[in-house]
């Protein structure tokens, strides 16, 4: 069995396509939760070509295991 590796891809209009700043964050698109790069990258792909025409949509793979830290997350519950 492959290792998961935990990747999402969310996608939202941009307030200027120069920054990474979301007009509206009740708006984001969660394409979805994938277990690895590829199949994260097909769904961006895909979510991608759906809203070409909107200059201010963007969509973006999020590598979440690396933002998951489990020893880390049970140390800092036990600090506060």
């Amino acid at each position: 069995m492959a290792k998961q590796l935990l990747h999402l891809v969310i996608g939202g209009e941009l307030d200027d396509v120069a920054d990474i700043r979301f007009r509206d964050l009740a708006n984001l698109d969660f394409v979805g939760a994938y277990p690895n790069y590829a199949d994260a990258k097909e769904a961006w792909k895909s979510a991608a070509q759906r809203s070409v025409d909107n200059a201010h949509m963007r969509y973006f793979v999020i590598h979440a295991h690396r933002l998951l830290d489990v020893a880390g997350a049970q140390k800092c519950d036990e600090d506060h």
